[in-house]
């Protein structure tokens, strides 16, 4: 897959296995996407959360996104950055798939929104691509 066909893929399957680290402990946990561009693969979560502490102790991170029907995995390692950007957090609070954040920043209960809510971008990652006829060759890496 070129870099182009790995973006696409990407956005056409949101939902990520986003692979952390507590110390010597493995974390792994579903997310979903925001977008997935030339400036990097964005979603978000809160600061309250324990992925956002592992994050800030060790911003190395692995994210697996996968088509079951098509039997097509794709890994993307690198570093995640933390994106203080308030009107980035206002153009995905508006986006039609995030209706599930308006109670939370409408509530109020989790404080200040611009700092409860955080961004993540693995910007300039390595992708692998993975398929049963691929699974024993050795991993050809794309740039992001």
């Amino acid at each position: 897959m070129t870099r182009e066909e790995i973006l696409e893929f990407i956005n056409n399957n949101p939902v990520i296995f986003l692979a952390t680290a507590e110390g010597d402990q493995p974390r792994v946990r579903g997310m979903l996407l925001y977008k997935a561009d030339e400036s990097g693969i964005v979603f978000h979560s809160g600061t309250m959360k324990d992925v956002y502490r592992q994050v800030v102790n060790n911003p190395k991170a692995e994210l697996c996104f996968n088509d079951f029907k098509r039997g097509i995995q794709v890994r993307v390692t690198g570093e995640l950055e933390i994106v203080d950007d308030n009107d980035l957090k206002d153009e995905i609070y508006e986006h039609p798939t995030r209706q599930f954040l308006r109670g939370w920043r409408e509530s109020g209960t989790l404080g200040d929104f611009y700092q409860s809510f955080v961004v993540f971008r693995l910007k300039g990652g390595r992708a692998a691509t993975w398929t049963m006829a691929t699974n024993f060759t050795p991993k050809e890496y794309i740039q992001l």
